[in-house]
């Protein structure tokens, strides 16, 4: 399968820069997988469009600043040519770094730009100096292993000094508003470390939450740190060459026992990042155990779905592995079809748009 199977076009200005004024005020396509039937709705419509005995599944991970912006201090940075006319700019250049993951209590991986001069050896200091790190390691396209050194606690420097991790399609910078807008209200303390948010979550309030178990709706929690895994861009013409990036997950002995337990039952994920999760205990233990590990499974057209019956999900990225997985559990042309249909109808798109409820 081929990945110009999964394009579309979509008019710039359908992508949503902000959040709207409520969170669930956005609106809601319903497709129906097995009829193939659209309808417009408001998210708001969402407990009188379900049943009343489904099992919502929520990822619970909090979004930390992950983006930091340094400077070189020189050491062992690769030199520039005398000539250069950036020159005198050279260790002053604003140097991107993204973290991605944690691989040890003070050593991140992440995305650095522009890294391709970015050489190991190298250090980078962010703020005044309160917070540097030694480049370790090097990966492909601008990865790289960071080894950070804090005057204080490490967490608190990042909440300092780093920014929320909008995406690139939002063309503005963050706002302090989006510190608060960029979690769900699921998102827990404890649950700190991932660089995007779950963003199907982004639509629901506590007044949402409260009419859904009115009306007999379960709620789990699992936490999936989301990382380069979500938004990898998939550089293989044929999909089934894509590899996932790890993710790390966590499902608690309670979470486990109520979706082994959910038979006859649907099971509604909110969002890619639950499906991904899921699906890949399943795959791997054969049922949803309790327990810590890594989230890696590719899903595309093919495979057979194990636990996920429903899906929430937001409007993706042409050519995404996430667009894919939604193709996987929908079909194709239904998708492609819905998506023709919001843009049609202006719906607003991703992280900060609107959603589709998939049954």
């Amino acid at each position: 399968m081929r990945l110009s199977d999964f394009d579309y076009k979509l008019p710039a200005e359908l992508i949503a820069q902000h959040p709207l004024a409520e969170r669930d005020a956005s609106r809601l396509l319903l497709l129906d997988r097995t009829e193939g039937t659209l309808s417009d709705h408001s998210f708001r419509d969402l407990p009188r469009l379900l049943r009343g005995d489904e099992l919502l599944v929520v990822n619970n991970t909090r979004v930390f600043p992950a983006r930091l912006f340094a400077r070189r201090r020189g050491l062992r940075a690769q030199p520039i040519g005398k000539r250069n006319p950036a020159r005198r700019q050279y260790l002053k250049a604003p140097i991107e770094v993204l973290l991605i993951r944690q691989l040890a209590p003070a050593v991140w991986e992440g995305l650095v730009r522009p890294g391709r001069k970015v050489r190991t050896g190298e250090v980078l200091v962010f703020g005044e100096g309160e917070l540097q790190a030694e480049v370790i390691g090097r990966g492909d396209y601008g990865l790289r292993q960071l080894r950070f050194y804090a005057d204080s606690d490490l967490q608190e420097a990042f909440e300092r000094l780093g920014h929320v991790p909008l995406p690139p399609y939002i063309k503005r910078a963050d706002e302090l508003a989006d510190r608060e807008r960029y979690q769900s209200i699921f998102a827990r303390p404890e649950k700190v470390g991932a660089v995007a948010a779950p963003t199907a979550a982004l639509h629901f309030t506590p007044a949402i939450v409260a009419a859904l178990r009115a009306c007999g709706i379960e709620i789990v929690e699992i936490t999936l740190m989301v990382g380069l895994g979500t938004f990898q861009p998939i550089r293989t013409e044929s999909i089934e060459r894509h590899r996932m990036q790890p993710e790390v997950y966590e499902i608690s002995p309670a979470a486990a026992t109520a979706i082994a337990q959910a038979q006859g039952r649907p099971i509604l994920a909110v969002g890619t990042t639950v499906v991904r999760t899921l699906e890949s205990v399943a795959t791997r233990h054969g049922g949803i155990v309790a327990g810590q590990g890594e989230a890696d499974l590719f899903i595309y057209p093919g495979y057979e779905f194990k636990v996920v019956n429903q899906l929430l999900t937001n409007f993706h990225l042409p050519r995404s592995s996430l667009l894919v997985l939604v193709c996987a559990f929908a079909g194709r042309e239904n998708i492609l079809r819905a998506y023709e249909h919001a843009v049609e109808e202006k719906y607003r798109f991703y992280s900060y748009g609107d959603c589709m409820l998939i049954r």
